[in-house]
């Protein structure tokens, strides 16, 4: 039996709940080291002042943009790669890999490009301030260099996850990570780089990710990477693109509504913006854990989905938005109970703290709610329904975050934004459920004697 044989057995014979598991193991494990270096970088560079923390929050949203991007193309080839090789077609999947792969590195060489000579306008158009803008365009100088880098990363690491080896993507991240981690204090304090050896040691991790990533993902994926497999024709790029496009909609969105949030925050001063940032950081931590099982999720309904295994389907979808919605009730329970100790780890300012604790509470109120919204958006998604997937992937950090952001501070002062992450959040995750209903309603439920005879 070869490869594509043994796997397709795998993907479609072996209980769910235990594949999804075995699948989410590593891609948490990556999700939480991604989380615990950007918490890193909020906490050394948070010990330089207030505005220099504030910057952290404003590079923030230019890493999301970055992320976008690179969310496109590797969801957007992904998708269709896991698709393609429940139909054993991996000449097919090797040139969809190469050009998002190409397309990934000539992007982020256009971003580092134009973003450079540009950056101080960037950075103010993100959110900064005046005191905060000479630390967010030091920082952010290097994030945009590396920007090719971080691109490529993210579309290796989620095509290797779509292929059902996220271990391997798991390794890249995780040395990336920990060597961000390492080299933050050593380039800031030993070397006395202040914020520029917090963007050095990400632009670094972010090099080392995307070798290794590489070397792991030509020895043991299916599909092939080669420049002599690259789409000459439109309607391959067309499809990546089209597929990733809710990615991109929504992480730039995310991106759209951080910035507002930062300029909302900006009219209480750094403090604000400086307590926002490290709110965000905090509840990105948390959802990375449910971020993570959604991702072991998806390419076990994008195989089954095409080997139209519904019932597998169904009972993959039911466990994971489950699971999902433990973790997020665990962690925003903890969330409420320690958010002023939480805060105080980044910054110890009083003002940061006055309104960095409610802010994270309030957020943590929300949490439950994104199981609703993360586990739906990203089934839509994988099975290439693409106008709902693209509606409900930018309702949480778009759609309906971004009115939030520009009425409720202006309406309600600081709690105005304080409250608007937490109300996206119950808000986008309302409106996601209807969908959800209607696709597994319209798919054909011929496979409930087969499920039922395996659950026998």
């Amino acid at each position: 039996m070869n490869q594509a044989d043994l796997h397709y057995k795998k993907m479609t014979q072996t209980p769910v709940e235990h594949l999804i598991v075995s699948l989410a193991i590593p891609t948490v494990i990556s999700m939480l080291i991604t989380s615990i270096y950007n918490l890193a970088d909020t906490y050394f560079v948070g010990t330089l002042g207030v505005s220099a923390s504030g910057a952290v929050g404003v590079v923030f949203a230019l890493m999301t943009m970055l992320q976008a991007l690179g969310f496109m193309l590797g969801h957007g080839s992904g998708s269709v790669i896991s698709r393609l090789l429940a139909q054993r077609d991996v000449e097919t999947a090797s040139r969809y890999i190469s050009t998002s792969f190409f397309l990934a590195l000539g992007v982020g060489a256009a971003v580092a490009l134009l973003g450079v000579p540009l950056s101080a306008p960037l950075m103010r158009l993100l959110g900064s301030t005046d005191t905060i803008l000479p630390y967010a365009r030091e920082y952010g100088l290097f994030i945009l260099a590396s920007a090719p880098m971080l691109i490529g990363s993210l579309v290796l690491n989620n095509v290797l996850r779509y292929e059902g080896k996220a271990l391997y993507g798991m390794i890249g991240l995780t040395l990336g990570g920990v060597l961000n981690i390492i080299a933050d204090p050593i380039f800031i304090y030993g070397f006395g780089m202040g914020v520029d050896g917090a963007g050095l040691a990400t632009a670094l991790s972010q090099t080392v990710s995307f070798v290794v990533l590489l070397f792991l993902f030509r020895r043991h994926a299916q599909s092939r990477i080669s420049i002599r497999c690259f789409a000459r024709d439109a309607h391959t790029i067309f499809d990546i693109l089209t597929t990733g496009f809710p990615n991109l909609f929504r992480q730039g969105l995310m991106s759209v509504s951080s910035g507002i949030l930062n300029h909302s925050a900006g009219l209480f001063g750094d403090a604000c913006v400086s307590a926002i940032a490290i709110t965000s950081r905090c509840l990105g931590f948390m959802v990375s854990i449910a971020i993570g099982v959604c991702q072991g999720f998806q390419p076990v309904a994008g195989f089954n989905y095409q080997a139209k295994k519904y019932a597998r389907l169904r009972r993959a979808f039911r466990f994971t938005l489950l699971a999902t919605l433990v973790v997020l009730a665990a962690m925003g329970c903890a969330g409420i109970l320690f958010a002023p100790a939480l805060v105080c780890q980044f910054q110890s300012d009083p003002e940061v703290l006055r309104i960095g604790g409610p802010a994270l509470r309030y957020a943590c109120l929300g949490l439950a709610f994104i199981s609703l919204n993360l586990a739906p958006s990203m089934l839509l998604q994988t099975c290439g329904v693409k106008g709902p997937a693209l509606l409900t992937a930018s309702l949480r950090g778009g759609l309906c975050l971004i009115p939030l952001a520009l009425i409720l501070p202006r309406l309600f002062g600081l709690i105005g934004v304080q409250l608007a992450q937490p109300l996206s959040d119950a808000i986008a995750s309302l409106l996601t459920v209807p969908f959800v209903l209607r696709f597994f309603r319209d798919i054909p439920r011929e496979d409930m004697r087969v499920a039922a005879d395996e659950a026998a």
